[in-house]
């Protein structure tokens, strides 16, 4: 026992050779390089391996991050390869988000808009009546032109047709582009003989009618025909229909003369001018012509006096039984006799 104590390199415990704390090494120090001898050992295998891990470890978030940072690219540009990028990754889609068609697949029709969104019913109802308006702006727009041209054939075969159209209200004239437009100012007025009731005879001041119609227009953003031509258009039939005697020429002459005389008798009676039982027993025109006054720059020299053109009296029992005036004077009339 003694001899293989004592020849033996075992460990002794605390209690053999040198004990825990022997002359020649501090306390345990025997204990610890015995114990940590083994681990030294293996020491750099353990050290690689962890080396290794951690370099998996960085790899993987660097794969991580790059998968994330696509699929931010993805959502900023809307590139499908992005989207699949951040759909591996993990990323959630945003809400509200289209997902773009894949490749191949057919996209749905645009919707049809104006004529084309109709049935074709309506769509034939449409043609039919875009073609009518077209031919009426054409047959219109050739009205005009016949009636602007010279004498022709077809003016010549068809005029009256023309003039039907044209008259009155599409009537179109080259006065503005004569050489020597009118430049003169006309006055149409009119007067009468009222016969009252009590059987007296009255003579009327002058109306100007002229006047009348300037005033209805001025300032009314739509004059009626009525207003602006009706006056005009009669004084210048008669003008042109009579001599310088103010006879009648040909039948134009005494149809212009019962026209006026129409005229005359609507606007009296619009105005009043007979009174309470009174009817209009003749009307008398007169005419004030005064030159427009030239501008400074042209040296024209003309007179600025009035021409002023009398008519003769005309009768006019005959024109007043369709008027309120000459119904109420036959009445008051019929009313006394009895």
């Amino acid at each position: 026992m003694d001899a293989y104590d004592k020849g033996s390199d075992a460990r002794q415990g605390q209690d053999g050779p040198g004990g825990p704390a022997g002359p020649d090494r501090p306390d345990g120090e025997a204990d610890t390089a015995e114990t940590t001898a083994p681990e030294a050992d293996g020491a750099p295998e353990a050290a690689g391996a962890r080396e290794a891990a951690d370099v998996l470890e960085v790899a993987g978030a660097a794969e991580v991050a790059g998968d994330r940072e696509a699929a931010d690219v993805s959502e900023a540009t809307g590139a499908p390869e992005a989207v699949g990028a951040a759909e591996v990754a993990g990323a959630p889609e945003a809400a509200g988000a289209v997902r773009p068609a894949p490749p191949g697949t057919a996209q749905p029709p645009a919707p049809r808009t104006g004529v084309a969104a109709l049935s074709p019913r309506y769509q034939v109802g449409a043609v039919v009546a875009l073609a009518v308006v077209a031919v009426a702006v054409c047959a219109h727009i050739g009205a005009v032109f016949l009636h602007l041209a010279p004498s022709n054939t077809l003016t010549k075969q068809h005029g009256d047709v023309v003039d039907e159209w044209v008259f009155p209200e599409f009537e179109q004239n080259w006065k503005l582009f004569a050489p020597n437009p009118l430049q003169q100012n006309v006055s149409v007025q009119v007067r009468a003989e009222v016969s009252t009731a009590d059987g007296e005879i009255r003579t009327t001041g002058w109306y100007d009618l002229s006047a009348e119609d300037g005033r209805a227009i001025d300032g009314n953003p739509l004059p009626s025909h009525t207003q602006q031509n009706e006056l005009r258009r009669a004084w210048d039939f008669f003008v042109a229909s009579h001599d310088s005697d103010d006879r009648p020429v040909g039948l134009r002459g005494t149809l212009s003369e019962s026209y006026l005389r129409r005229i005359a008798l609507l606007r009296l009676d619009r105005d009043g001018a007979a009174g309470p039982g009174g009817v209009v027993e003749r009307v008398q025109y007169r005419s004030r012509t005064t030159n427009v006054e030239p501008p400074p720059w042209s040296g024209e020299k003309v007179s600025d006096r009035p021409t002023v053109r009398e008519l003769p009296w005309w009768s006019v029992s005959a024109e007043t039984r369709g008027t309120k005036s000459g119904q109420a004077g036959q009445a008051a009339r019929e009313g006394g006799a009895a």
